[in-house]
Order: C-alpha cells, then sequence, then structure tokens
C-alpha cells in the first residue's frame, strides 16, 4: 500500500476530517489533501508526528518498504512487536522484547543466545542445531558487532 492510501486509511479510522488531521500535526488542509492524492509526502518530522498520532511505525506509514528485524535477536519487526523509546516513539532497530524503556534485557550474545535455544529448541530443531544457528546468525547483526 503506498503512503497516501495508509494516511487516508488512518484518518478515516480516526474519524478525522483533513482539517482536524492538519490540526494535530502543524500543517494545513491543503498538505494533507496532496499527501492523500499522491503528490507529496510528509517530511521527517511530520512523519514523526504521524507515527505518534497514529501508533504506528514511520515503516508502516511509507508503506512497509523495508523489512525490518531486531538488531538483537533477528525476529521479524512489525508495529506490534516493535519497541518504542522512553518518550513512547518507535524503534525501528528493535523488538519489545530486547529493548524497552532504553534498556536492553540481554548484556551478552551468549546470554541471548542460551535464552533463544531454551525457547526454540524442537524436534525439528534440537538445541545443538539451534546453538549453531544462533551462534553464527546473532553475531551479523548490528546490535552484537
Amino acid at each position: 500500500m503506498d503512503t497516501k492510501d495508509i494516511i487516508l486509511e488512518l484518518r478515516n479510522k480516526n474519524n478525522m476530517s483533513q482539517e482536524e488531521l492538519a490540526d494535530k500535526v502543524f500543517v494545513t488542509r491543503q498538505a494533507v489533501s496532496r499527501w492523500e492524492n499522491g503528490d507529496t509526502v510528509p517530511n521527517t518530522e511530520t512523519l514523526k508526528l504521524l507515527s505518534q498520532l497514529f501508533d504506528v511505525s514511520i515503516n508502516t506509514l511509507l508503506g512497509s518498504p523495508r523489512k525490518l528485524i531486531c538488531q538483537c535477536c533477528g525476529m521479524p519487526l512489525e508495529d506490534t512487536s516493535m519497541s518504542r523509546e522512553p518518550d513512547g516513539a518507535f524503534n525501528e532497530e528493535y523488538c519489545k522484547w530486547c529493548y524497552s524503556d532504553g534498556n536492553f534485557a540481554y548484556s551478552s550474545v551468549e546470554e541471548l543466545t542460551d535464552f533463544l535455544v531454551g525457547h526454540m529448541s524442537n524436534e525439528q530443531f534440537p538445541p545443538e542445531k539451534a546453538r549453531e544457528y544462533f551462534s553464527a546468525m546473532l553475531p551479523t547483526l548490528a546490535h552484537w558487532k
């Protein structure tokens, strides 16, 4: 879905007029109209305001052009699993289980590996295979580099 369609859908879902949305993000009604017609895209600061207002990530507002993964554990990120900063803003780098309120849950890659092996291994993915997989994959993520 394109940004124009997402903004229109979110505005309608929240029963807002273009004027009401414009007032909340400090732009003109015409600016909202241009976004919804696909003539322009909100600037970075306005995307942040829209993200907070509609409680969706900027990635979602832009039509999810990037496939985001947690840079700590490798889990795919969606708005419901994405972490937040202490001010409530989305952090598009980490999941809410690895990073919360400005703090990381795991102090070492070994600690995270032990946790993941304990929770992800099963008959098809035995502990030794899980450990081998996570030991190779986790160090490639930005948090552990």
